[in-house]
């Protein structure tokens, strides 16, 4: 199993903004270049994070911008705007299972359980992360004089 790169991006987009606010307007086409992603899957991922209330982005070259404070958005707030989970489950379950097979016909039984308390401990991990936590890392890594 393996979390699309949305996800990452979507941090790595965040990232962006607030280090480059200051000194550039923050554009599909800038942010493309930092992520060397194609400018379209950049306005798509900036739609989700503006559905989802993350970000506020001025149509035409307006820019991308926070909408909330870094301390108040969690890494589970990007999964969740991102990541296109059916119905909320991260584990997609095979749909039918053979019901004349012992195994088959208990499988929900052995699995739905562990795999809910997997996802729940991801959630809550994602959830512990906040951007202020990933600002410490870009005070630390990235200096104003790279710009």
């Amino acid at each position: 199993m393996q979390i699309s790169s949305r996800f990452t991006i979507a941090v790595h987009i965040f990232t962006c903004i607030d280090f480059f606010q200051k000194d550039h307007k923050i554009t599909s086409d800038f942010l493309a270049g930092s992520t060397n992603v194609n400018p379209v899957i950049i306005r798509k991922i900036l739609s989700q994070l503006k559905a989802a209330g993350l970000v506020n982005v001025a149509r035409g070259s307006g820019g991308a911008t926070i909408a909330k404070p870094l301390s108040d958005i969690t890494f589970l707030d990007i999964y969740k705007a991102v990541e296109c989970i059916d119905k909320g489950e991260l584990f997609h379950f095979h749909e039918n299972p053979n019901p004349e097979c012992p195994v088959g016909k208990n499988i929900h039984n052995i699995l739905d359980d562990k795999l809910r308390r997997v996802q729940e401990a991801l959630e809550k991990e994602l959830a512990s992360i906040t951007l202020e936590d990933i600002r410490e890392g870009e005070n630390k890594y990235l200096k104003r004089k790279d710009i």
